[in-house]
């Protein structure tokens, strides 16, 4: 049985939680200066640490942070307390627990989340559960949503290295809903469902941020036999299936080796390294032959009755190897060599192999694996990947999605060791005052069902899936045709944007435009043409004077239509962005001419 849930962070589109900074990003601006860091773990309130936040402690890594004049202040840093939380955001979180059926709480109490990695530099993030205990109705049935939360957004990431992180400070502190389903999703095509039907709650009340990494998804995986294991940063709804699957091989997979290792009564491995540098005094291997002038080691380790093991593939193009290979890299080496292998690749000889293996009296059964680096890190490197050996199960663990819908090991999976009180924001409560202010607005289904009856069905998925739905509700309100509004921003806009051509301020741009258009001063065909003048900084009525884009109408559309003995199709190939087809129709068929049908 497959146990799959979700958990969705959104940004809001306000200023920060916890200052009256912008929740922008400075992509073009320099850094104001920069911050160093180092962080460590400290102990809860039941004296415990936690044992994701040791493991990054344990990487003894150095974080800088870049300042930003226009969106970030000390608060950021955390050389000053937080203000009180952002009142605005805090509703916006409250209306999606609306429609996701959750219950808000009596009183809202700010936490402290650990986070050491260096994506905050207070070494914690402040998050807050706003509501509980609701639903989401699906094809498959009931979802379940326990916790509705808000929190900080982390620092963004510059460079990341063995030594060092870079972070920048613009994006730290804007304010993200999170909201975490139930186990209940039953499989890939499920979650996909759950994902989008949420993602477009979210984007459809009009208040969360748009763009690219404005919306994460992290992903909570188990199996009959596995554990939980969270991937992190699954980015595109199209491989959430794919993820699912190489996920849940994963887990089969690695049971079945453990089922194995198990019957051949070497576990648990001991260790019993070797110093081999010795044996590559002459060798040819690039890799091998950089690490010695560094002055650095080549440890091995034996692993009996591994043979073959070591290369099983347990995710596309990812075997089992990988797997203790991304837990050495906890002691900041690149990774490990090891006896399943193509060993040709590293340019380490077959002689050299057999000196290994004799060197280690390893037997054919049995695989080993090397690190090179200094001698005291490459020893580290080995008790990690001995330590992931040596779990006996599914490692509970927290993972990096990848691009081609597998996962790379990152951290052991955080427990309740790292929540704490947050000392510094009092508690607040959520009154009737604060609760009846809330406008909830249009349910997700009766949206849908709207744009339907304004729309055909195609033009209303892409509407109610745009940025500019609240824009394109604004404009109709003006008495304006919805077909004509949608095909303009979904169509006319975008066309011109694939063109370098983009506006300043859409919806000033819009409503202008579609006010002369309501005055009946030019004609739709037209529409594509003035947009692309006004996205320069032209005037609507600057535009139809200069390009003679004035509508054709009354007793000169009349004119023009005898002067052109009723030839229809010769009228709309000279003045088809100045006439009205159905006009040019009409006056046809009063004059007795053959009507063409256009429009």
């Amino acid at each position: 049985m497959v146990k799959i849930g979700i958990e969705i962070h959104q940004r809001l589109d306000t200023k920060k939680l916890f200052c009256d900074c912008q929740s922008t990003l400075s992509e073009d601006e320099k850094p104001l200066s920069i911050v160093k860091r180092t962080l460590h773990p400290v102990f809860s309130e039941l004296g415990e640490v936690d044992e994701a936040s040791q493991a990054e402690f344990a990487k003894g890594r150095q974080f800088e942070y870049q300042t930003f004049h226009s969106n970030d202040c000390l608060i950021e840093l955390d050389e000053e307390p937080p203000k009180t939380i952002n009142m605005e955001a805090l509703k916006i979180a409250l209306v999606v627990a609306m429609h996701l059926n959750a219950t808000p709480l009596n009183e809202v109490h700010i936490m402290r989340k650990m986070v050491i990695d260096g994506s905050n530099t207070s070494g914690f993030q402040r998050t807050a559960i706003v509501a509980m205990n609701g639903h989401l109705d699906t094809s498959r049935g009931t979802v379940h949503i326990p916790i509705i939360a808000i929190e900080e957004e982390s620092a963004g990431i510059v460079s990341n290295s063995e030594s060092k992180a870079t972070y920048r400070l613009d994006r730290l502190g804007i304010p993200l809903i999170e909201i975490s389903t139930a186990p209940d999703i039953k499989d890939g095509a499920h979650l996909s469902e759950v994902a989008e039907k949420i993602g477009l709650i979210l984007r459809t009340s009009g208040k969360v941020a748009r763009g690219l990494g404005t919306i994460r998804q992290d992903v909570n995986i188990s199996t009959d036999g596995g554990a939980r294991v969270e991937i992190k940063g699954a980015q595109d709804l199209k491989l959430l299936p794919q993820l699912v699957e190489n996920e849940v091989n994963r887990q089969l997979e690695i049971v079945r080796i453990l089922n194995l290792l198990r019957n051949s009564g070497v576990m648990p491995l001991k260790k019993n390294t070797r110093d081999l540098s010795s044996l590559f005094k002459n060798t040819n291997a690039p890799l091998i032959l950089s690490g010695l002038k560094n002055g650095y080691s080549i440890i091995a380790q034996k692993f009996p009755a591994h043979k073959s093991i070591l290369g099983i593939q347990i995710q596309p193009g990812k075997r089992y190897g990988t797997e203790l290979s991304d837990y050495a890299k906890r002691a900041g080496v690149k990774g490990i060599i090891h006896s399943d292998e193509d060993f040709a690749k590293y340019g380490i000889s077959e002689q050299e192999f057999i000196s290994i293996k004799k060197a280690l009296d390893a037997a054919d059964s049995d695989a080993f694996i090397m690190v090179v680096a200094p001698k005291d890190q490459a020893e580290r490197a080995i008790d990690y990947a001995l330590e992931r050996a040596n779990i006996n199960g599914v490692p509970p663990e927290t993972r990096r999605a990848n691009p081609d819908a597998t996962s790379s090991y990152m951290r052991p999976l955080p427990g309740r060791a790292r929540l704490y009180p947050e000392t510094d924001v009092p508690p607040i409560p959520l009154t009737n005052e604060i609760l009846g202010s809330l406008e909830k607005g249009e349910s997700l289904d009766d949206k849908i069902e709207r744009l339907e009856t304004l729309l055909n069905k195609d033009m209303a998925t892409i509407m109610l899936k745009s940025r500019n739905l609240h824009l394109f509700d604004k404009l109709i309100v003006m008495g304006l045709d919805p077909i004509i509004v949608a095909t303009t921003l979904e169509n006319s806009v975008v066309s011109l944007r694939r063109e370098g051509i983009d506006f300043s301020d859409l919806e000033k741009s819009m409503v202008e435009l579609f006010s002369e258009y309501k005055k009946g001063t030019f004609v739709k065909a037209a529409i594509p043409e003035v947009l692309k003048y006004m996205a320069k900084g032209a005037r609507v009525d600057a535009v139809i004077k200069v390009y003679r884009l004035q509508k054709i109408t009354g007793k000169d559309l009349e004119k023009l239509v005898a002067e052109n003995g009723c030839n229809v199709a010769v009228i709309m190939q000279k003045y088809r962005l100045q006439v009205d087809p159905a006009e040019v129709n009409e006056i046809a068929k009063r004059k007795r001419c053959e009507p063409s049908e256009y429009g």
